[in-house]
């Protein structure tokens, strides 16, 4: 079964990347609508499936990534598809042009990748932004829910595949739902065709996948993102950036889960006490290390255990260090940093290039919210995920990161034998050529 899903997949590939681009975006167009008019069964089952994680004491970062009926989260979804409906084409962009020879030039061209295979768990919206980003840059998906996202997965998936099949140009098997576990170990094994697996969730779901197919992996296991107060921060703009960083969404990959505090800034009682109020009114709970848990009141905090530098909370908890230095901030967080997105406070333009230069993470900030480790605050509609891989893709991952290339040469019957080092005299012109061709 899982060869077939694949094998269709593959051959919806062949039809949907030969769409324009007004066809692809016009299916957008469609799935918003068809979404946006079954909202009130949708949010039903939804329901439902928040009832059961409840029922079954499911963690409160699940829940909270499962409910779709709060914070504006289905609005946000909905429009989501629009603004990647809105993105300029990503197919058949030419970004290398060169002249070989007279009447024979080649030009590098944008193409999709192929077929995605995307596993997730509990956040239903991921429907929706596989979606829109897959249509829109020509690529196939075929999408796994996880059981705790059920009922919301099986109601939303059937009015995806209704839209495609009866009101859009685009294959029904270009968006393929599948429900059945059993099926997600057979479809890892299909590297003949299918070409990049996504997994969001746990880093227990990230790295059982990883360890189970030879097929290309994109995502990240873990957010462990940290927060560096330099020595010249402005402490109340870093109390601002270190609340939200922390408070905004807790159980989100890119909240901050470590905050290491200048000992100097450490030792300055009215700064670390401004620090320790912000987080303290914020209801966070402080696993301080020894070092600076003597000069914290001890309401709100803890101690920090052996695992705390390498412990990604996804609630109202943060590990607070001291460090001695700009040097030792950069080769802690290089040390424990899960290469997501890290953070320097400073008013140091020194210092911040320092630690823009030397942390080795997919997003390196200063003076921001380490919760802008989003592809909708990118300007990218939307993100098929986060991606810690320093090949092809990294960080928040939209249309360009769905994108491979392909080489077009174009000639008028030459040969290779013409020309030297394969047998001929001609030698090649290997002029530069404009790019904004239309291909």
């Amino acid at each position: 079964m899982a060869e077939i899903i694949a094998k269709e997949a593959n051959s919806a590939f062949s039809v949907l990347k030969t769409l324009s681009d007004d066809e692809r975006s016009g299916a957008l167009h469609q799935i918003y609508q068809g979404l946006k008019d079954k909202k009130d069964e949708i949010l039903k089952f939804n329901k439902i499936d928040l009832d059961n994680a409840s029922k079954n004491n499911l963690s409160s970062s699940l829940i909270k990534r499962l409910d779709l009926s709060t914070g504006g989260k289905f609005d946000s979804m909905l429009e989501g598809i629009l603004d990647v409906a809105k993105l300029p084409d990503p197919i058949g962009k030419c970004t290398l042009a060169k002249k070989l020879d007279e009447g024979l030039n080649l030009y590098r061209v944008t193409a999709p990748i192929g077929v995605l295979l995307i596993i997730f768990e509990s956040r239903p919206e991921v429907i929706a932004n596989i979606t829109a980003l897959a249509i829109k840059s020509g690529n196939s998906a075929i999408l796994k829910g996880g059981k705790e996202s059920y009922q919301t997965f099986k109601i939303m998936s059937d009015i995806v595949n209704e839209v495609l099949n009866d009101k859009t140009k685009v294959p029904k098997d270009a968006i393929k739902l599948i429900e059945s576990r059993e099926e997600v170990g057979d479809l890892l094994s299909q590297d003949k065709y299918i070409d990049l697996v996504i997994p969001r969730g746990s880093n227990q779901l990230v790295r059982n996948i990883k360890e189970n197919t030879k097929i290309p992996v994109l995502g990240h296991a873990d957010g462990i993102c940290s927060i560096f107060v330099d020595e010249s921060a402005d402490i109340e703009k870093s109390v601002k950036v270190i609340v939200d960083s922390k408070t905004n969404y807790p159980a989100g990959c890119n909240a901050v889960e470590q905050l290491l505090i200048h000992e100097k800034v450490a030792n300055d009682d009215a700064k670390l006490q401004k620090i320790y109020q912000g987080l303290k009114n914020a209801g966070v709970t402080m696993h301080a290390t020894s070092e600076i848990k003597g000069l914290l009141p001890n309401e709100s905090v803890v101690d920090a255990d052996d695992k705390c530098f390498d412990t990604e909370y996804l609630s109202l908890d943060i590990t607070v260090a001291t460090i001695k230095s700009l040097g030792d901030a950069i080769t802690h967080i290089n040390s424990h940093s899960s290469k997501h997105t890290d953070c320097i406070m400073t008013e140091s333009k020194e210092n911040a290039d320092k630690f823009l230069k030397g942390i080795d993470s997919a997003g390196i900030y200063w003076n921001c919210s380490t919760r802008f480790a989003d592809g909708f605050r990118y300007g990218f509609g939307t993100e098929v995920g986060i991606s810690t891989n320093k090949i092809h893709a990294r960080g928040p991952v939209g249309l360009e990161g769905l994108m491979s290339y392909q080489y077009q040469l174009r000639g008028d019957g030459h040969i290779a034998s013409q020309y030297k080092g394969a047998g001929g005299d001609k030698v090649f012109v290997h002029e530069d050529l404009d790019m904004n061709v239309k291909l």
